[in-house]
């Protein structure tokens, strides 16, 4: 069976993007016309769209209410407990629960799509799993080459909202040219969390080679599931991380707003693609809320919102 698939399209440059929205709102492709070309810019597991493979594996997978890990599969919040499922080797909760449950599209036209999750309307059993209830809407465009993306994230309820979001973005290599490990990475951090069984214990590291992640790095020589922070932003308060591709010459950038305080990096062992993930808060943030450690939770009043927001495109290195 294969899944309902929005597909935007912006006509005149060729560039397109599909979305599985039963499938956690996952864009999955992203393609965009270079040197006269398509090339698929985004990885994802064949047969993806029939809705058989794990969503955290393919696209962008949206990561919500809390990204990466929580510790066990109990969260403690204000003196009450809630139950939740384990989802990693370590027998640990992984990241939230929209992405793989259906959402609603709201709004759709040829170039953008909106789409919405709320845990009261559409899985009503989450209440029993998260403090209060959450709402996340999320918005795709396709522009010439581009594709920019808002995510909206709201408190819905009477009580206060804990909660984290992040993207996990599988973006494919190379670009167009014929070599992956030549391809160079570029992240705009300059610290890193120490983990333990993938969850960070508090304790964070100035990066020695801090220069040469955001100068770049080849992909054939990282092997990497890092959690990083102190990310450098620009006078609009934008990070910025690119890939280049010496071969083609082309060079994709990532750029998201400052809401964005955490950057995991991870290569797949497949080694076709690296995931650049922007995150609200630290993974494994809840077990240490309320110590001295900056974990990045938002908890949000009722009512109240933040948006995230990134965008992407490709363009001719040099």
């Amino acid at each position: 069976m294969t899944l309902q698939t929005v597909t935007l399209t912006h006509a005149a440059s060729g560039t397109l993007a599909c979305l599985l929205p039963q499938r956690g709102f996952n864009c999955f492709r992203w393609q965009v016309p270079l040197a006269g070309r398509p090339v698929e810019l985004l990885w994802w597991q064949p047969g993806f769209e029939t809705g058989e493979h794990r969503p955290s594996r393919s696209g962008i997978p949206l990561l919500f209410p809390f990204p990466g890990r929580i510790a066990g599969t109990t969260l403690q919040w204000q003196g009450q407990t809630y139950h939740l499922p384990a989802g990693d080797d370590f027998g640990n909760a992984i990241h939230g629960f929209v992405l793989d449950r259906p959402w609603r599209v709201l709004e759709q036209s040829e170039t953008h799509v909106v789409g919405q999750f709320q845990a009261s309307l559409d899985e009503p059993e989450l209440l029993q799993r998260w403090p209060a209830d959450f709402r996340i809407t999320a918005t795709y465009r396709v522009d010439a080459g581009r594709l920019e993306s808002v995510f909206r994230l709201e408190n819905p309820d009477q009580r206060p909202l804990p909660c984290g979001f992040g993207t996990h973005g599988y973006f494919r290599l190379p670009l167009g040219g014929k070599r992956a490990e030549d391809c160079v990475i570029r992240l705009p951090v300059r610290a890193e969390w120490t983990l333990r069984e993938m969850l960070p214990t508090g304790e964070r590291q100035t990066l020695a080679n801090a220069a040469a992640c955001q100068a770049g790095r080849p992909f054939g020589q990282l092997h990497l599931d890092n959690v990083y922070t102190d990310l450098v932003f620009d006078d609009r308060q934008v990070g910025r991380a690119e890939i280049v591709d010496p071969d083609s010459g082309w060079r994709l950038v990532l750029e998201f707003n400052d809401v964005f305080q955490q950057c995991v990096a991870f290569t797949p062992p497949h080694r076709e693609a690296i995931c650049i993930e922007p995150y609200t808060c630290l993974p494994g943030a809840f077990h240490l809320y309320g110590s001295d450690v900056p974990t990045g939770i938002l908890v949000l009043a009722p009512g109240q919102s933040v948006e995230a927001r990134c965008q992407m495109w490709v363009e001719a290195d040099g």
